[in-house]
């Protein structure tokens, strides 16, 4: 069981990074506890990973033809990078952490199954543009009906915290849907999981990394980017969560942190350029860029240590 503890670190690393992607919003804008909201992720973390994570992990594991051993050095690579990002507060893909892993160890292989790779980055470029069209279109949508409901101001804030919390729940359970094969998928591709344990400890670790390690990175998208009042809270955490749910039934991993950057970004456009904080933005696509290569890297050197 010692050789899961990669993917465990992985899980945890994942789970403590994008946290501020489900419930970041709702802790940041006061309208939930970050005890409470956490608790409420990391449960529907689990039901996401449980009943719709298979996809992803098929798609992952066929990346490149994976040990044992290879696995657990591409599962560490990538935890170490994204746990780099974390303590400098930068929210990252954990999915192009765990892929440049993958290939780090591909390339080191000489095989790298290049077609599915093409369908991941593609995805990937995707993700923030999705993220940012449908918050827009939410944003519009969701507002031309709650402006005719003209409500006193505590009954709004009570309906903006029931949409905040069911939002970030949908948010958290599309995490797990999608992410769980960051995880765990190079285990199953080493046949050293069966896909109900894959899922089962994937769906955990990144629970119990949301719960003890969440809070570093929520300021960072919730208030640094652009400050986000309680509706445009709502609005980006249902945008982040469509976005994610949508290339889950693709059976493609893709990085929450891209789709909620993209879904404040799309907020920041609504309400004008200015409001975008363009030094905190280059911070958080240097991290994109970085994180990859970073993995990449420590997998390479892993591998010629180890294998």
């Amino acid at each position: 069981m010692f050789s899961l503890f990669g993917g465990v670190f992985l899980g945890w690393a994942l789970g403590a990074n994008d946290a501020s992607n489900v419930i970041g919003p709702a802790v940041s804008t006061k309208m939930l506890r970050f005890r409470t909201a956490a608790g409420i992720a990391a449960l529907f973390v689990l039901a996401g990973a449980l009943l719709q994570g298979s996809s992803g992990v098929h798609t992952l594991s066929g990346l490149t033809d994976m040990g044992l051993t290879r696995a657990v050095i591409s599962s560490v690579a990538a935890a170490v990078a994204v746990t780099i990002m974390t303590v400098l507060r930068l929210p990252v893909s954990s999915s192009q952490a765990v892929v440049g892993a993958i290939l780090g160890i591909g390339f080191f292989n000489r095989d790298v199954n290049f077609t599915g790779l093409g369908k991941v980055v593609a995805c990937w470029i995707g993700t923030p543009i999705g993220g940012a069209i449908a918050a827009i279109l939410v944003y519009k949508i969701v507002a031309l009906f709650y402006n005719r409901l003209n409500l006193p101001i505590v009954q709004s804030d009570g309906l903006l915290r029931i949409g905040i919390l069911a939002a970030g729940a949908y948010g958290a359970y599309a995490l797990g849907a999608n992410n769980v094969a960051n995880v765990t998928a190079v285990f199953v591709g080493a046949d050293h999981l069966t896909m109900t344990m894959a899922l089962l400890i994937g769906g955990l670790s990144i629970g119990l990394g949301i719960v003890t390690f969440g809070r570093p990175v929520m300021n960072t998208v919730g208030t640094r980017l652009v400050r986000l009042d309680s509706f445009s809270a709502f609005v980006v955490l249902l945008a982040e969560a469509l976005t994610v749910h949508f290339y889950t039934f693709l059976g493609v991993p893709v990085s929450t942190s891209q789709a909620i950057v993209g879904a404040v970004l799309g907020i920041g456009l609504l309400k004008g350029a200015s409001t975008v904080s363009r030094k905190t933005l280059v911070g958080i696509l240097f991290g994109w860029f970085l994180t990859p290569v970073i993995a990449a890297c420590i997998a390479l050197a892993g591998a010629a240590a180890f294998l």
